[in-house]
């Protein structure tokens, strides 16, 4: 184990790595396979979202410097040789493919995932109560950052991930490791009729996901229905990894859009982000 591992373990499969308070969620058997990967939290920044978060996107609430800075220590913790490729996220279905370091400096292109095999590039998506996910696999050394709000979840953005991985570089679902990283879907994450009926439209049994609050109110869990079109796109059970921890309810580590838009008016953006390790 590394010496900046603590070696705690929040859930099978993850554990911390901390580097002069930038503390990270690493998913293991991603990490063993050969994949550089990780979860961010608000801890040992300089943004003052109130004071001292690591804000990594938002430029309209921050300031470049202060998110360049953030990054930079960020990455430090994963391997600074590593350069990052994110996109114009949109709440929709476009999969970006990154083929060349081209593409991966350019960031406003409207997607909210990427793929990719080049080595030397971690794919990363922002969240802040939406549910990232990681994807890589084993065979192939391809791999994907996934973003998926409810929208997203509607539209099936992670199957359709994975059978871009699957078209593009004939990636078997089976030899796919999955990581679902920290998320709104605690007891507080509450919807109204419209996401109700949104999932009702697109999945069979969708109430399986909601638990009945007030009138006309429930709770959904995203991360339940983002495993489930996982294992409907040929990954195993085994293989898909769910982090236990709500934004919601630990805004002392994470961002959260539904507290803290409330509570101060702005708040900053989690990366998850992944990459390969070796050529």
């Amino acid at each position: 184990m590394p010496a900046d591992d603590d070696g705690t373990v929040t859930e099978r499969g993850f554990f911390w790595r901390e580097r002069l308070g930038v503390k990270v969620l690493i998913c293991r058997p991603l990490e063993d396979a050969g994949f550089a990967n990780g979860f961010s939290t608000r801890l040992g920044g300089i943004s003052p979202l109130p004071a001292n978060d690591l804000n990594l996107s938002g430029f309209d609430q921050d300031s470049r410097e202060n998110i360049a800075e953030n990054r930079r220590r960020f990455l430090a913790v994963l391997g600074s040789d590593f350069k990052l490729a994110t996109a114009w996220q949109v709440h929709g279905d476009a999969i970006k493919r990154l083929e060349t370091i081209d593409d991966v400096d350019t960031s406003d292109d409207r997607a909210d995932a990427l793929i990719s095999r080049l080595t030397g590039v971690l794919a990363g998506v922002k969240t802040a109560d939406c549910v990232p996910i990681l994807l890589g696999d084993t065979s192939t050394g391809a791999f994907a950052a996934v973003h998926a709000g409810w929208r997203g979840t509607v539209l099936s953005i992670v199957k359709k991930a994975v059978n871009a991985m699957t078209t593009t570089y004939n990636v078997r679902p089976e030899n796919i490791i999955a990581a679902i990283g920290p998320a709104a879907g605690c007891e507080k994450y509450e919807v109204g009729h419209d996401v109700m009926d949104a999932f009702a439209d697109n999945f069979e049994r969708s109430e399986r996901y909601f638990t009945p609050r007030r009138d006309g109110h429930a709770l959904v869990d995203l991360k339940a229905a983002n495993r489930d079109q996982l294992l409907e796109s040929g990954l195993k059970p085994g293989d898909i990894y769910v982090a236990p921890l709500c934004t919601i309810e630990r805004t002392d580590l994470f961002f959260s859009y539904r507290v803290e838009k409330e509570k101060y008016g702005k708040t900053g953006r989690l990366l998850s982000v992944i990459g390969r390790k070796d050529a």
